[in-house]
């Protein structure tokens, strides 16, 4: 029977005045999000039992949830960005609101947004009827902006400042925060900055993930230590005891590595992968810090579910980084998910210089593939480091130079004069000559006489560098010098290298720690990174290791500063510019071994002019007449590179 006091406008006005169903993010994802082919390896709708360690991450994420900032300390293929991923779907859907998302950089958030964001807005029919597409007129869709019914998301990278002063925010996104520049574009700490627009809103969300990289600098360390430190502890499935999945406890088979288990740390008992699921599903996480309001969540990819990845991989990979301290620092950080600890002390110089090896200066060993240079620039002399490389890092120191006289003096009779000709010096190798493919020069100090001496070279020949020690990459995109009378940028000027100094000293100093292999372990040769030295003196070592690190506190935050301990150490920063440019030549994309491309064949018998210049050489005076360089000004020789080498495309 009809109803006839039923009224559809009023029921239709009621039904807008009633709520939104309370929904926990993980309810929202169960429900609505769909995972793209595109982003993902398990295309379709998600399931949060897949990854049952992430249900209480995304449910203190909930607006429901008083919480107000959550960080997620984590190593890979965990789930990581798809828990922010479901967080940015739920704010669009269910708790609309001002949303700032930042990323490392600009370029990498334009990314995101496009790889990611239009992924998950597309796969959800939910999200698409609230976000319109960037084809409509005044859609207020953006690569980096996205608005929808009740707020907006903006998208930005920490070396912005700009993006960070943005808009205010009531939901705050800070992804792979130990990837984010020390200094946003000259404001500040960008974390400080991004924070800042939530302060007007009394119930904000702030979620900080990252994997973690240096102890003592990681953010996410710091934050996650600041929180209530919460980890998963999952039940053995024999005994029932609780515990953390952890390294030391993953055990296999020393004749057959595939045989992998995990060891019960209470009673022993021998844990299969397989058990892994109802282990996940049974777990819960547990806080160390009872005395703190921000929730931390910490966890390592050895549990990641079955399917994703395996305790056998992480067992393979940790056989193939154990004798490589590079390697081995990515395995701390992102399947430990720990921080990388650096050994900031300065190895004895007494057992770099028990370790020298009996080949002579001026010669090439065998085994180098590259030749770079690195040249310090001192008041009253220059240093030059001239060293050979091989494609695993490990490195020949083949000379030392120091050229005594006035750095300011770029005439016929100063030192650069007598460093012109060295850039260009060449060795007998395999049959041909081979020279120095790179020459880095510090621009630090006589800066402006080193721009001049540089701009007489190809850019491919010599370089101007800078160091700086809050750089976290080995090298920087080089920066224009020149300008014209207008302040324009000169097309072709000088360009300066931004060298992370502190970032490549960690690693030489690694390097340097290196054990020479016994006769039975040299049949896999020397370790990845390791130094040989000619017979050189006390001096050079001691140059060598004469800095440490040091922890300075400044305005509240802990700084690392590289000091000297020993008052010359340009045998240091001069190793330090040749590592640099041995990564401008993209040395770390060189996988195997090639014929060098810059061997210069012989026509003619050869003449090398000759230069008094001082070296470390114990066998050698500071008085001997060396062959410095090779006389190309007459045009007899002939210089061939050979194509097919990895060279030849840089």
């Amino acid at each position: 029977m009809e109803n006839l006091n039923y009224d559809p406008y009023l029921e239709g006005f009621i039904g807008g005045l009633r709520p939104e169903p309370i929904l926990l993010v993980s309810e929202w994802a169960d429900e609505y999000r769909f995972l793209s082919q595109r982003a993902s390896s398990e295309p379709g709708k998600w399931h949060t039992k897949r990854t049952p360690y992430l249900k209480e991450i995304l449910d203190t994420l909930s607006a429901y949830d008083s919480t107000e900032e959550i960080v997620f300390m984590a190593g890979a293929q965990i789930g990581k960005s798809e828990t922010g991923n479901n967080w940015i779907g739920y704010v669009i859907d269910h708790a609309p609101g001002p949303m700032l998302c930042v990323q490392p950089t600009v370029e990498l958030a334009k990314r995101y947004s496009k790889q990611r964001i239009d992924t998950l807005i597309e796969e959800s029919e939910r999200l698409s009827a609230k976000v319109k597409t960037s084809r409509e007129r005044d859609s207020g869709n953006t690569v980096l902006s996205k608005e929808f019914i009740g707020g907006i998301l903006v998208m930005t990278g920490a070396n912005s400042s700009a993006g960070l002063r943005s808009l205010p925010a009531r939901y705050l996104f800070l992804d792979e925060i130990d990837a984010y520049p020390a200094d946003a574009s000259g404001e500040g700490d960008p974390i400080d900055l991004a924070k800042a627009r939530t302060r007007t809103y009394s119930r904000r969300k702030i979620f900080m993930t990252s994997t973690p990289t240096i102890s003592g600098r990681s953010k996410i360390e710091k934050h996650y230590n600041e929180s209530d430190q919460r980890k998963y502890y999952v039940p053995c499935p024999h005994c029932e005891h609780f515990q953390t999945i952890e390294w030391k406890n993953i055990k296999w088979d020393a004749e057959s590595p595939d045989k992998v288990y995990l060891v019960c740390e209470q009673n022993g008992c021998v844990i299969d992968e397989s058990s892994k699921t109802q282990m996940l599903e049974n777990g819960k996480w547990i806080k160390a810090n009872l005395n703190s309001e921000k929730a931390g969540f910490f966890i390592n990819s050895l549990y990641s579910p079955l399917g994703w990845y395996s305790w056998r991989e992480a067992v393979r990979d940790w056989l193939e980084a154990k004798n490589s301290q590079d390697k081995l620092k990515t395995f701390v950080n992102t399947v430990l998910g720990e921080t990388w600890k650096e050994k900031g002390d300065a190895p004895e110089w007494r057992n770099l210089y028990d370790k020298r090896e009996d080949y002579k200066t001026n010669t090439i060993p065998k085994g180098v593939e590259l030749i770079t240079a690195g040249v310090d620039v001192q008041k009253d002399r220059l240093e030059m480091h001239i060293v050979g490389w091989s494609p695993n890092l490990e490195k020949w120191t083949i000379d030392y130079r120091v050229i005594p006289g006035d750095t300011s003096d770029l005439s016929v009779s100063g030192p650069w004069e007598r460093l012109r000709p060295m850039i260009s010096e060449t060795w007998e190798y395999e049959g041909g000559l081979l020279g120095i493919k790179l020459t880095g020069i510090d621009s630090g100090y006589n800066t402006q006489t080193v721009y001049d001496f540089c701009r007489q070279f190809p850019i491919t020949k010599v370089v101007a560098t800078k160091g700086f020690d809050n750089l976290q990459t080995t090298i920087a995109q080089p920066k224009a010098v020149d300008v014209n009378q207008s302040g324009r940028k000169i097309r072709r000027g000088i360009k300066v290298w931004s060298i992370g100094s502190s970032h490549i000293k960690n690693e030489i100093y690694g390097h340097l720690r290196l054990n020479k292999p016994t006769e039975s372990e040299m049949i896999n040769g020397y370790p990845q990174g390791y130094c040989h030295f000619p017979m050189f003196d006390e001096e050079f070592f001691r140059q060598l290791t004469a800095e440490q690190v040091q922890v300075r506190f400044h305005k509240g935050y802990r700084k690392y500063e590289w000091i000297k301990t020993y008052e010359r150490n340009e045998v240091l920063d001069t190793l330090v510019i040749a590592r640099a440019c041995a990564s401008i030549l993209g040395i770390e994309r060189m996988k195997q071994p090639v014929r060098p491309n810059y061997v210069i064949k012989k026509d003619e018998k050869i003449e090398k002019s000759s230069e008094t210049v001082e070296n470390f050489n114990e066998n050698s005076q500071n008085s001997e007449k060396k062959p410095i360089g090779t006389d190309y000004s007459s045009g007899k020789y002939e210089v061939r590179r050979k194509r097919s080498s990895f060279w030849e495309n840089r």
